[in-house]
């Protein structure tokens, strides 16, 4: 960060945050002149405040006792007078300057529950609210501008290193039991922004104990599910982070809508009336030209005679800006003058709003101190302070940084000096030219945005070689081609460059290849325009892969490879998949609507070992297992155990797994404990033939109807009333998507489906025909047939029935056996489904063929259809596949103490 290296002024001017409105720009007030406040060495400038309700103070959290306290006049931080002598959180102006690694934040619409702004220290509230996908930053639409990249950093990317991983502390909305972790008082707050947390590890501290934890981060409890940072890496200069961390671009609007659309809101339309009312004027105030292209602006309050000075102090701590007053000044927008120290702002009825629109403009200076990081390994956070002037070239600011870095002896043609743009929304990186005018820069960048200076800083680098290699994974071709013709394909539709491009990887079964591009460029270009291509009028999908060093991965880490599907349970999906991207490396969790199963299979290929969670209902489970099983040839981890998060109506397969009838808002914290603390078992999978033919009613056949047709079955196969009713909820469900969002709403459509059914009549036994191992087993009177794989159906219900027959094994979800049941309409498996009756025992078998005469409704696992007459083969498929079952065992009491790293999205105390 550039410092100006003037001496920061000591007074200041009341400038105190309203709170943030829905659709308006917050004004900053200045009532007059007061005694000044004083300044604190975090970058604070505090005065003191006569309290008039029940406050806390942001440093200890604790209850502010009397009727005194300190107010940050920036930041609205509140505290003791007690806690100014061991003050350590630094004011959000100068946050800037604490960044260890610049990493961009990925913005998206916040949720429902209560968070205080990281900004400005007031509560969030309605659609005002947005909040980082990836950590735990919560702001105000209007404050997002004014945060900086402080994000975790999830991988790297070769640009700026760091040796020693450190915790990433962040203040504020903490649950508010949480303990810190050096003196083990509370130290969280629902109330106030107080206390700090590592995003890893999870630990929590006040802020004036944090800096007593050792630097080191040691990840916590989830170390041996989490993929550290240190062993990804991903070269994602040209990419955003929503890009790289595969979130829908639709949660980053948010973010452009506040900086940009209706900046007039907050204009004198609504202020002026109160303004003239109350002896007060307000200015518009921007910060640049680029605010001022934009009209984006900021609102002042100000008396009717107020000294220039005190408003440009009044702009700065408005735009969060910690330099000196006195080096700014404020320009009138569409003319020419300018407000000197001794000038008197007095606008008494302009009579346009043009005249209350100004400029807040850094005055020229003839030399100015620099801070330059330095950007190699093993460096630390070391950085040195050098004095520019007009005549110092980024050559010459090298040379003096590297004798201050004891690196004198080395060759500075050798370096480059690199200007970082640390924005919230994207870290830009530009290596200066060595001849570049240093001075020139800095007021070059001013002049564009003032909040840009406060958010540059420059790094020394050493000039590598950088061998650039970015993947993509390009989904939605046609399946089953062969190599030639996805290379065709992709140039056709691409335009590839063949000497930048290779495939890497080809998954033909799923119509996906992976690409390997040598140019920034030539990635960037491919990523785009393969979103807005389309091939057989089947949309392209692309998602950047990061590279996961195999040799860095500790022996007693298994990472969690993590799909949730946002479509399943209502809105809970989408929480759940911001839950897991905050406790763990946001690489590991794949929203599987967006590329689906195969971009996490694909990024896991080469891991010796790892395990699935998958968040969605008995369909995204299977499409999961479907997946998994077609290309497990190219994994080096073929058989990687799977859980489960039901986020469905039926839940069926998580049932007797014992993850529950239904997802509803346990921690996400805990989810991932029961994952770590799970039983691996076996499960058996079946294949389904279905060889559509023109079957007569004797049992011939009479030539092909379409062609056969193969489907995977983890849990039940259905024909007749059990389909047909499936059937019917199916296509009540398209018709309305909207409404089908919760189990409960669900279940009652598919009552109401059942009871349109009952007075229906249909045999299954004049048009099937059922083989059991080769031998003809002949069917009661029924109308659906039901093959399980597993002792749960319908929701939860047990068909097959617990009555002991010697006929028949105890059912088992990997006893290589099929059980065949019959019901005999609507009535039968309603009382199955209240636990008053079981289903009419048929056959238990392991290779099933049926013969159909006429067309039929069926289901798998849930997805039905109609099936047209012929023959149905239902056989194992091949190798049995592990399951994670949740263990009966109560979380250990050392679990429970490390559950001080509990989700920050749940508002309860511990385990």
């Amino acid at each position: 960060m550039a410092d100006s290296g003037r001496p920061r002024s000591t007074d200041a001017t009341d400038s105190r945050t309203s709170s943030p409105q829905p659709g308006k720009k917050r004004a900053q007030h200045s009532p007059g002149l007061r005694p000044r406040p004083q300044s604190s060495g975090p970058g604070h400038c505090f005065r003191k405040v006569t309290l008039t309700k029940p406050t806390f103070c942001h440093s200890c959290s604790d209850f502010i006792w009397g009727l005194v306290g300190f107010l940050c006049e920036v930041c609205n931080f509140m505290c003791h007078e007690k806690c100014l002598k061991t003050l350590r959180t630094v004011c959000t102006c100068v946050t800037p300057s604490m960044i260890r690694v610049p990493v961009a934040h990925c913005f998206g619409p916040a949720g429902h529950k209560k968070r205080v702004c990281c900004v400005c220290r007031k509560q969030t509230e309605g659609n005002a609210a947005l909040r980082c996908e990836v950590c735990e930053l919560h702001v105000h639409s209007d404050c997002a501008a004014f945060s900086c990249a402080d994000c975790r950093c999830s991988h790297l990317d070769g640009a700026v290193e760091q040796d020693l991983f450190h915790h990433h502390w962040r203040e504020g909305n903490l649950p508010s039991a949480a303990r810190c972790e050096v003196c083990r008082r509370s130290c969280g707050s629902s109330d106030v922004l107080a206390g700090m947390r590592c995003e890893w590890c999870g630990i929590t501290s006040h802020a004036s104990c944090y800096l007593g934890v050792p630097p080191e981060c040691i990840v916590g409890r989830l170390r041996s599910m989490l993929l550290h940072p240190s062993c990804v890496r991903l070269q994602s200069r040209n990419f955003s982070k929503m890009h790289c961390y595969r979130i829908a671009e639709s949660c980053s609007h948010d973010l452009d809508i506040s900086d940009e659309v209706d900046s007039c809101a907050a204009s004198s339309k609504d202020a002026q009336p109160a303004a003239a009312e109350s002896g007060k004027q307000f200015l518009k105030v921007s910060d640049g030209d680029d605010a001022v292209k934009r009209g984006f602006f900021r609102l002042i309050s100000t008396s009717r005679a107020t000294r220039s000075e005190d408003v440009v102090e009044a702009s700065l701590r408005a735009f969060y800006l910690p330099d000196a007053p006195q080096d700014f000044e404020l320009c009138e927008l569409g003319g020419l003058q300018c407000l000197h120290s001794d000038d008197v702002l007095n606008r008494n009825g302009a009579p346009d709003n043009r005249g209350d629109a100004w400029l807040l403009r850094a005055k020229p200076q003839h030399d100015e101190v620099i801070k330059v990081h330095a950007g190699w390994p093993r460096s630390g956070d070391a950085f040195v302070s050098v004095s520019v002037s007009a005549s110092s070239t980024a050559e010459s600011v090298l040379n003096e940084v590297l004798n201050l870095l004891d690196r004198q002896d080395e060759d500075v043609s050798n370096f480059s000096l690199m200007e970082v743009y640390m924005s919230s929304k994207q870290v830009q990186r530009l290596t200066l030219t060595p001849q570049e005018k240093i001075l020139d820069k800095l007021q070059e960048i001013r002049k564009v945005s003032l909040r840009q200076m406060n958010q540059t800083r420059f790094y020394a680098v050493e000039n590598r070689k950088l061998h650039v290699q970015v993947s993509l994974l390009i989904g939605g071709l046609p399946p089953l081609l062969t190599k030639d013709e996805y290379v065709q394909m992709i140039q056709e539709h691409l335009a590839i460059k063949s000497h930048l491009v290779s495939i890497s990887h080809i998954y033909s079964s799923q119509g996906a290849v992976a690409l390997q591009i040598s140019c920034f460029s030539e990635a960037e270009r491919i990523y785009m325009l393969a979103k807005d291509s389309s091939v057989d009028n089947k949309t392209l999908t692309s998602v950047v892969v990061p590279e996961i060093t195999i040799n860095k991965l500790g022996d007693d880490v298994c990472p969690l490879l993590v799909f949730v599907n946002p479509k399943s349970g209502g809105l809970k999906g989408r929480e759940l998949l911001y839950g897991f991207r905050k406790l763990l490396n946001p690489h590991q969790v794949f929203d599987i609507s967006n590329g689906g199963p195969l971009a996490g299979l694909h990024t896991f290929r080469e891991l010796p070992r790892f395990r699935v969670l998958v968040c969605g209902g008995d369909g995204t489970v299977g499409w999961v297992l479907g997946v998994l099983e077609a290309v497990r040839h190219k994994l080096v981890c073929r058989e990687p155990p799977i859980g489960i998060v039901p986020l469905g109506t039926g839940n069926d397969l998580a049932r007797i797994l014992r993850w529950g009838p239904g997802y509803s808002g346990e921690d996400p914290h805990h989810i991932l404990v029961s994952v770590d603390e799970a039983d691996e078992v076996l499960m058996d999978r079946w294949t389904i033939l279905l060889d559509a033919q023109d079957i007569s009613e004797d049992g011939k056949d009479n030539g092909f109807l379409e062609p056969p047709k193969i489907v995977q079955m983890n849990n039940y196969f259905g024909l007749g009333i059990d389909a047909e009713l499936s059937l019917d909820f199916h296509q009540a469900r398209e018709d309305e998507p909207d409404k089908f969002t919760s189990r409960f709403h669900n279940k009652g459509v598919y009552v109401k489906v059942g009871l349109q059914k009952i007075s229906s009549s249909r045999s299954l036994l004049k048009h099937l025909q059922l083989q059991v191992d080769a031998l003809n087993v002949p069917l009661p009177n029924i109308e659906g047939l039901i093959f399980l794989n597993i002792p749960s159906w319908g929701s939860g219900a047990d068909l097959w029935g617990s009555e002991v027959d010697g006929r028949y094994g105890k059912p088992s979800i990997d006893d290589g056996l099929l059980e065949v049941v019959g019901v005999t309409g609507v009535v039968h498996m309603g009382q199955v489904q209240g636990g008053l009756r079981s289903g009419i025992r048929i056959a238990q078998g392991n290779y099933i063929r049926l013969t159909v005469n006429k067309a039929i409704p069926v289901q798998v696992d849930g997805e039905p259809w109609i099936q047209p007459p012929g023959h149905i083969i239902i056989s194992a498929a091949g190798p049995k596949v592990r399951m994670l079952r949740k263990s009966k065992q109560k979380q250990k009491k050392s679990a429970a103490r490390d559950g001080r790293s509990e989700s920050p999205s749940s508002r309860e105390g511990g385990h």
